[in-house]
């Protein structure tokens, strides 16, 4: 219902928006018609008051000519100059309304996932305790219920932490702490948290020993596992996720490959943008906020690198980081 007003709501101004834009391009090609009009009808009186025998009369017709000639022209000059101011102000106002509409829509989106992905561990990681503080269950159903509670307790840490981190990152709070960071080691420390989450998983982890690199402990953290966490959800239950840090010459390059739908051409820039996720907002089976590729991108530029997105063969992504 809400969705449906809110359709018309915008119906409505747009049609207000192309009505007044016509209205006025309208005035102002009536403005110039009456001016060319008026221009017109002085130049006949003039050369109505004129005496055929008087001396100098052709040179005064040329005059007044020369004056209607001059007065068309700076019509002309005036009027276009307000038309491509009008058109000018239209395309800017348009594109504003346009982009303060699609934010006000993507800030919603948000809300409503942010509320979901609030909500749903919450609810499980209850569900779970009460059902263990209230039966007696089996060592391994214990075991899976535990396991599933951590798991949640995970989600909602990363929810929490990607929301605070953004924020500070828009207001230019956040204040880097450098300090010389052992890669491979930190990569391990990610998926081993992601394979005791998620124990039936596959990640397949490459790592070269020896690499640092200078920078934010956390941030990087945060980026690692943000690619991690979104190849595991964009993926089947079955397909394998690949994670591998190696160097080469002086850059660092750490690759998460997944083997999910993938992403297609036209929206591999845009899944950076802040609460943009790839589809349709509704029909979306895969759990998110679109805050996850964006603060790692965020992150990542901060520390001098850069992130990229290929297709894996046969199917799925490969995201790309080179610090």
């Amino acid at each position: 219902m809400a969705a449906s007003f809110k359709i018309k709501r915008l119906r409505t101004i747009y049609i207000l928006y192309w009505f007044l834009l016509t209205y006025i391009i309208a005035a102002l090609v009536w403005w110039f018609i009456a001016l060319s009009q008026q221009n017109k009808m002085m130049t006949d009186y003039k050369l109505g008051e004129l005496n055929t025998a008087e001396q100098g009369y052709q040179k005064q017709v040329n005059k007044i000519n020369e004056e209607k000639r001059r007065k068309t022209g700076q019509y002309i000059g005036e009027g276009v100059t307000f038309f491509l101011l009008i058109v000018v102000g239209a395309v800017v106002v348009f594109r504003a309304v346009r982009r303060q509409f699609k934010q006000s829509q993507q800030q919603q989106n948000f809300m409503m996932a942010i509320t979901h992905e609030l909500k749903t561990p919450i609810a499980i990681a209850k569900l779970n305790l009460e059902t263990l503080q209230k039966h007696k269950l089996p060592e391994e159903q214990q075991q899976q219920l535990i396991s599933n509670t951590l798991q949640e307790a995970g989600r909602l840490n990363t929810l929490c932490n990607n929301l605070l981190l953004a924020s500070k990152i828009e207001s230019g709070d956040y204040e880097i702490t450098t300090e010389k960071i052992d890669v491979g080691e930190l990569v391990t420390e990610s998926v081993n948290d992601f394979t005791m989450r998620f124990p039936k998983r596959n990640i397949d982890l490459n790592v070269s020993s020896g690499i640092y690199l200078t920078g934010d402990r956390l941030l990087l953290q945060m980026a690692v596992n943000n690619l991690i966490d979104n190849a595991i959800k964009y993926s089947g239950k079955e397909e394998k996720v690949e994670v591998s840090v190696k160097k080469e010459n002086d850059e660092v390059r750490l690759l998460i490959k997944d083997e999910g739908k993938g992403i297609p051409d036209d929206e591999k820039n845009k899944v950076f943008i802040k609460f943009y996720r790839v589809g349709n907002l509704h029909t979306k089976e895969a759990k998110g906020t679109g805050l996850g590729l964006y603060l790692t991108k965020k992150i990542v530029e901060q520390h001098n690198g850069h992130i990229l997105l290929a297709d894996n063969e046969p199917r799925g992504s490969i995201f790309e980081v080179k610090l």
